[in-house]
């Protein structure tokens, strides 16, 4: 950026309050998002230390996010498959 004034110049004063204002709303939200991270990070710990096995818990969060219909179409598929391999 070698001459930051002949940019500004591009945009108008409205437009560039506006830019910064939704570069700092992302930035926060970037923030609160690695806080959040971090708390999942520790009740997954908190979980593992209780004696819960952290990857399946993993997992149950994901199904529990699906549609109930989805998952079980998925799981049926998942029963055929398996079963014509003679897995099950």
């Amino acid at each position: 950026m070698a001459d930051d004034s002949a940019h500004l110049d591009i945009l108008n004063t409205t437009a560039q309050g506006q830019l910064k204002s939704i570069i700092e709303r992302i930035e926060r939200l970037e923030l609160e998002k690695s806080e959040i991270a971090e708390q999942i990070k520790e009740v997954f710990a908190e979980a593992k230390g209780n004696g819960f096995d952290v990857k399946v818990l993993r997992k149950v969060v994901r199904l529990r996010k699906q549609d109930r219909a989805k998952r079980q179409e998925e799981e049926a598929i998942l029963d055929l498959y398996l079963s014509a391999l003679g897995e099950i």
